[in-house]
């Protein structure tokens, strides 16, 4: 008896066609089924989630994953090592470039540019050769201001709103700085900025080496906020966001963006790597919305769990070892 072993076996389509919906597979940024997102925080993990609904958008999704975990580390097991300036066997001497950026300058790279451009002296001399090595007795000097290798220092502080991030404006009535100068000796720096009414986790150092590396725009550092809106939005315009828009210094496009509560639909959490001034406040003004609360609470896998508004804590060592990996 001959039976038709194709009956009953839905068509499929081939690579590069349309299927029998007549719409191109594919994935999209933008979280799934309007009244079926949530936003959970679980065993030290935040979710921006969506649940996979019916029609062509809601099967479109991406989900952000926020690890709340305090010591963030990485998949692989990496042996612990110490970390030692570069020192000759006998001397103790170590690169001038170095010490300079130990000093929270700047990074390395930047030492560089200072140290032949004449601004940094040695024992009184002016250095302006590259490779110079230095001792720790030795009076190293910036533009006249005397250096000091000090140790490294690694803070994340919860910022609060009304605060300005910077570590010097005569006008500003209250800074980001107020809120840290009883946490150590050392000259600490905030990493990045938050504009003063933006709260959340700020990284402060005096690694400058670090600081650069994880405020350049290559290296394109993970950041999640929270948006409060002053209206819902509409799923087309988190499409819009999802997909880019145009501002007046370029386009820009979420890395994902999802609803936080189903019902409260003002209410979103963004991904974004940019770091444009007030980037995230400027997409959503692009489509006629006003941010009433914008909250990070995520940065290059830093977040602000057990951290109360206004408070700040030392990185552990665990960390630090992962910020330096990036």
């Amino acid at each position: 008896m001959n039976r038709n072993i194709n009956k009953g076996r839905p068509n499929k389509s081939t690579p590069g066609q349309k299927g029998t919906s007549g719409k191109r597979e594919g994935k999209s940024r933008v979280s799934g089924r309007e009244g079926k997102s949530n936003f959970t925080e679980k065993e030290g993990e935040r979710k921006f989630a969506g649940k996979e609904g019916q029609g062509s958008l809601a099967a479109k999704k991406k989900v952000i994953k926020l690890n709340n975990k305090t010591e963030a580390t990485p998949k692989k097991r990496v042996p612990v090592t110490r970390n030692r300036p570069v020192k000759t066997a006998t001397s103790g001497e170590m690169r001038l470039n170095r010490y300079i950026a130990n000093a929270g300058v700047c990074s390395r790279r930047e030492a560089d540019k200072y140290i032949v451009a004449g601004l940094v002296t040695v024992n009184g001399k002016t250095v302006t050769e590259l490779g110079v090595k230095v001792k720790m007795s030795d009076d190293v000097r910036f533009d006249g201001r005397k250096l000091l290798a000090e140790k490294k220092v690694y803070l994340l502080l919860n910022k609060p709103k009304d605060f300005v991030t910077t570590t010097d404006d005569p006008h500003a009535e209250h800074t980001v700085m107020d809120l840290v100068k009883d946490a150590c000796e050392e000259r600490i720096y905030p990493v990045g900025r938050l504009d003063k009414s933006t709260t959340g986790i700020l990284l402060f150092t005096n690694d400058g080496e670090l600081s650069d590396r994880l405020t350049h725009p290559s290296h394109k550092m993970k950041k999640i906020y929270q948006v409060t809106l002053d209206k819902p939005l509409t799923k087309n315009h988190m499409v819009q966001i999802a997909d880019g828009i145009e501002l007046e210094d370029g386009p820009v496009a979420a890395d994902a963006i999802s609803y936080i509560d189903a019902t409260a639909k003002n209410e979103v959490g963004i991904e974004i790597h940019s770091g444009r001034n007030r980037i995230v406040r400027r997409m959503f003004e692009h489509l006629g919305y006003r941010v009433r609360k914008l909250d990070r609470v995520y940065f290059a896998g830093l977040t602000k769990k057990n951290l109360p508004r206004g408070k700040w804590r030392f990185l552990s060592h665990k960390e630090v070892q992962f910020l330096q990996m990036k």
